[in-house]
């Protein structure tokens, strides 16, 4: 198996449009549970309802204990700067379920929160609404946002535009509607990490067969997001020469982090046995080269 190099353009053949990837995404909403759009979680007997304040407390926990590492005394607040932007106008592309929007509402932020999917516009103002949250939350696509320029003082998106055909025009998007020296954050799956190279192109396409029948945008949206859902339409992680060349126009400011939450999952089934037992002390090299979410910060030019 011969891997690409990390400065190697690679990127797959788009899409037509970004409407298989909302109508998926619709049908399939991240509960982060057994498997896409599912209400029922391992190791818990009971089956959560969407749309109910159970759920969405489900949703959280799960979430925040997959990234446990990010967290201070609030969730992810390792990465995200919430005392510099209370009462800022603040933007997330790709809202899910309302998780992090909520986060930032609750720091006070002047929370604006869009998602290319109905369900998830839907779930989210149901959140909001159930937990007295004020917030703007929109249905749009992230390559053609509504906002004029220089709208918003800091805009983050969380494993959310690697779905997106043409990611090139989102993260345009993205950079014309903040503000002159407002910062960004914005997570990517990492193509060089363990969980592409060693469980999707390794085990599945090659051990598996898999890329006998499916090209490697099909493979690693079948097999590379979390829930490994049939059906996927676009997946397509990044490196980090992609992301530095696309932002290169709008940013001198760019720095990047392999946050690698998923290594302890990992390590046992690459190395059986010594996997279970290796400290974090000797994973966190590891995760800090081969991580699965490649974290994207900076800030952007001056006018």
């Amino acid at each position: 198996m011969t891997q690409k190099k990390d400065d190697d353009l690679q990127l797959p053949s788009k899409l037509d449009g970004n409407d298989q990837v909302g109508d998926w995404w619709a049908s399939n909403p991240m509960t982060y549970g057994n498997v896409h759009g599912d209400g029922e979680y391992l190791g818990d007997e009971q089956s959560y309802e969407l749309g109910t304040r159970e759920m969405f407390t489900k949703i959280d926990e799960t979430f925040y204990a997959w990234n446990k590492p990010l967290h201070t005394e609030k969730p992810f607040g390792k990465i995200f700067p919430y005392e510099k932007y209370k009462g800022k106008k603040v933007l997330e592309v790709g809202c899910g379920l309302g998780t992090m929007s909520m986060n930032w509402a609750k720091a006070g932020a002047d929370v604006t929160a869009i998602d290319l999917n109905q369900t998830s516009i839907d779930q989210t103002t149901l959140r909001f609404k159930t937990l007295g949250l004020t917030g703007t939350i929109r249905q749009m696509d992230a390559n053609a946002l509504d906002f004029a320029d220089d709208s918003f003082d800091y805009v983050y998106s969380w494993g959310v535009i690697h779905h997106s055909p043409n990611l090139k025009k989102s993260l345009n998007e993205i950079m014309r509607v903040l503000r002159p020296e407002g910062e960004f954050g914005i997570m990517l799956y990492y193509r060089p990490s363990f969980l592409h190279q060693y469980m999707t192109k390794y085990i599945e396409g090659f051990l598996h067969y898999e890329n006998r029948f499916l090209g490697e945008l099909q493979l690693a949206s079948r097999y590379g997001d979390g829930a490994r859902e049939e059906g996927n339409p676009h997946t397509w992680p990044i490196t980090k020469d992609e992301m530095r060349e696309m932002l290169n126009p709008h940013t001198s400011q760019i720095s990047f982090k392999l946050l690698g939450t998923e290594i302890d999952n990992i390590f046992p089934l690459i190395i059986p046995g010594l996997g279970d037992f290796m400290s974090t002390f000797l994973k966190k090299p590891w995760a800090r080269r081969f991580g699965w979410s490649l974290w994207t910060s900076g800030q952007k030019k001056s006018s």
